[in-house]
This record gives structure tokens, C-alpha cells and sequence, in this order.
């Protein structure tokens, strides 16, 4: 109850927080690097050296790819039947796809799982969500957008130079290794930053503005996020005969809000800002809901 009480919390701390303008539009940028430059890296060299190497590692890249892939293409093939611009296809393929699986996900899953589970929730969304975003994110900013140019070179650089991502690398090479006390302590403490400021973050970049015309692409949106996602990832699951608790971890993870980081790039690409943001910030909060609804289901 405790971790539902901090989520909530923080957000609405946020949302207050910026609609008393008592912090700069630069704070979530702020916070935001934080949390990718300090908090993560922690929280990844806390918990992934715990790992045991096993088939129960590749579930959530598993799973995590074959939603991405398999919703992706949904989108894509409904905007083009309903006729949506260049500039809304190409936000759905961000906001609508990639799942807020770190910012959200380490202290929803926590809530339901215990900490034993981080490990898991970090797996997928660093070889899962994050890769995602820095490829096919990229390509989709890039392709649905004038403003910029796609290479290969651009894709490798933000893959390779992002500090979780090295962080994840570095940890995996320690699996098994036992840090002392001291070291466990302070990777905790900064780990501990992660869920208030990651979610006051979210809080600060909440907008919940929405038009009559972009109700029918945010309602495609949500509904391929919070719904079809959880159901494919039960069902690849199923298919594999994965019914470990890492499995349902997986599917938790499949069924997060949109990604805040997605937003912002469509926002910065120019695919469908207002709309990006909308989906993001109701995104947020229905997932509160409908991550309850699917625990409930899957367990």
C-alpha cells in the first residue's frame, strides 16, 4: 500500500508543482537526467549481479520484442486504414508502443512483486523497451519527420553511449559477484532516488488537454498499450510455457503506461505534440487501473 501511496503521491506533487510554476520548464529535464545518469546505473549494479544466468533472463527480452514488434505493426496497418496524417501514424509508433517500463514499472512491479523482481523489470526495459527506443524509436522520429536524417551511426552512438545501457552491460559481467556492505549501502541510496524523482518527473511533464479530432487516435493508442500489449505477452507466454513468476513479471511490464521519453521525442520530431502528450499524461494515470486489473487477472 505503501509504494501505491508514494506513486500516487509524487505524481500529484508534481502536477501541483507545475501548475504553481514554482519550478522551471527545465526541471523534469533535470530530474530526468538524474534518475538515466545516477539513479538507474545504481539501481543496475545493485540488482543485476544477482542474477542467476538462466532461460528466466531471456523471457522479458523475449517477450518484451514480440509485443513491440507485433503491436507496431497493428498501428500501422490501422492508421493506414483510418487514413491518420504522417505526422499522427508516426506518433503512435512511439507513444503507442514503447511502455514507460522503468520510470513506472520499477515501483509498480515492486509494489506487486518485491524487490526480488527489479532485476527482471530492468532486463526489459533496458535489452526490451530501451533498445526499442534508440532504434526503431529513432528510425520512426526520423522517417514520420523532416526535421531530421536517419544512419546507422546515429542508432549505435545513442545505443552505446547511454549510461543505463553500459551500466547493464558492465553488471551483467558481474553476475555472481558480492559487493561489500559499504558499496551495497550507497548503490542503494542513490537507487532508493529513483521512484520520487523519476515520478515527480512525470508529474511536472503531465498534460491532459485532448481535441475532439485526436480522440479516435488516442483511443487506438490506449487501447494497443494498456490492453492488446498485457494480452500478447500472455499469449507468447502461453505459447512458450512460461508460467514462472518471471513470465508474469514480463507481462506486467508489457502492459505499462507510454513512455514519457517516447513523448518527448515526438514532441521534438513534431509528430503530433498535443496529441503525444495527452496519450502520455492519461496514459500515466488509466495504467495505475489497469496494471491493478491485470495483476489480478494474471495471478
Amino acid at each position: 500500500m505503501e509504494n501505491f501511496v508514494l506513486i500516487i503521491g509524487a505524481i500529484c506533487i508534481g502536477y501541483i508543482l507545475n501548475r504553481l510554476n514554482i519550478f522551471s520548464k527545465e526541471a523534469p529535464t533535470t530530474l530526468n537526467k538524474f534518475v538515466i545518469y545516477i539513479s538507474l546505473p545504481a539501481m543496475i549494479f545493485l540488482q543485476i549481479p544477482r542474477l542467476t544466468f538462466s532461460m528466466g533472463i531471456l523471457i522479458p527480452v523475449v517477450v518484451a520484442w514480440l509485443v513491440i514488434i507485433v503491436t507496431a505493426l497493428f498501428i500501422f496497418f490501422v492508421s493506414k486504414m483510418l487514413n491518420f496524417s504522417k505526422e499522427v501514424t508516426g506518433c503512435l509508433l512511439l507513444v503507442g508502443i514503447l511502455g514507460n517500463t522503468s520510470f513506472l514499472g520499477i515501483p509498480i512491479v515492486g509494489a506487486y512483486f518485491g524487490e526480488a523482481a527489479l532485476p527482471y523489470v530492468i532486463v526489459y526495459d533496458q535489452l526490451g523497451t530501451f533498445i526499442a527506443l534508440a532504434t526503431f524509436g529513432t528510425f520512426v522520429a526520423s522517417y514520420y519527420s523532416s526535421k531530421s536524417e536517419i544512419s546507422f551511426k546515429i542508432i549505435a552512438v545513442k545505443v552505446l553511449t547511454f549510461p543505463p545501457f553500459i551500466s547493464l552491460i558492465i553488471a551483467l559481467l558481474l553476475i555472481g559477484t558480492e559487493f561489500s556492505s559499504t558499496v551495497n549501502t550507497v548503490l542503494a541510496t542513490f537507487a532508493n532516488t529513483i521512484v520520487p524523482i523519476a515520478l515527480i518527473a512525470v508529474g511536472l511533464q503531465l498534460k491532459l488537454k485532448l481535441q475532439k479530432d485526436e480522440i479516435k487516435p488516442f483511443s487506438i493508442a490506449l487501447l494497443t498499450k494498456l490492453i492488446i500489449a498485457p494480452i500478447l505477452a500472455y499469449f507468447v507466454c502461453y505459447i512458450f510455457s512460461w508460467t514462472n513468476e518471471v513470465s508474469l513479471i514480463s507481462i506486467m511490464e508489457a502492459g505499462m503506461g507510454p513512455m514519457i521519453t517516447a513523448g518527448a521525442v515526438a514532441s521534438l520530431a513534431g509528430l503530433a505534440p498535443r496529441l503525444s502528450s495527452a496519450i502520455v499524461g492519461y496514459g500515466i494515470l488509466f495504467a495505475f487501473a489497469t496494471t491493478a486489473i491485470l495483476f489480478n487477472v494474471i495471478t
